[in-house]
């Protein structure tokens, strides 16, 4: 989950993707170096064949690339850089860790996110990635009681002076 704060309160609550294993997103207090609202990766992305069909989903732009095809850098929408080339965007969201260290966001969110933070605002990335679907387990860890970390029950704890926080945002 990420949350937008205001003057220490949620106002926004919105579900992430973030750093799969191998990639796993740097935990710790940073801020938010820059603002791209229409930002390419220049590490990642898809090769395309010579028809425009994806012959790597899922590449490296240092991969070769097929006669007649192309790299195509990853899009990062909404783009709010917090530590080296991570950051937070809009992207697709499939229900478990799968980036390369960024925290993806439906857009919506990364909208609202992108249009409330400025340069220099403070970001706190904590927690960690369940090590479960890494080892073949299927079961979500949610539903044996796992990795504490992961779930969301357990997430940042909020002033109690201002009531609970507020419900996530989507059905």
């Amino acid at each position: 989950m990420a949350y937008l704060l205001q003057n220490g309160r949620p106002v926004l609550a919105s579900p992430i993707s973030s750093g799969r294993y191998g990639h796993f997103t740097k935990t710790g207090s940073f801020k938010t170096l820059e603002k791209e609202r229409t930002h390419y990766s220049s590490m990642y992305g898809k090769i395309v064949d010579a028809y425009g069909d994806a012959v790597v989903a899922d590449a490296d732009a240092d991969m070769p690339v097929p006669r007649g095809g192309k790299f195509i850098p990853a899009p990062m929408h909404y783009f709010m850089r917090f530590n080296g080339a991570d950051g937070m965007h809009a992207g697709y969201l499939p229900g478990y860790p799968a980036s390369h260290g960024c925290v993806r966001m439906p857009q919506e969110y990364a909208i609202a996110f992108f249009n409330a933070v400025k340069v220099g605002t403070p970001v706190t990335v904590f927690g960690r990635t369940p090590a479960g679907r890494y080892l073949g387990q299927s079961q979500s860890p949610f539903m044996r009681g796992g990795n504490r970390f992961a779930d969301p029950r357990f997430g940042p704890r909020f002033d109690p002076r201002f009531g609970p926080p507020p419900p996530p945002w989507w059905p």
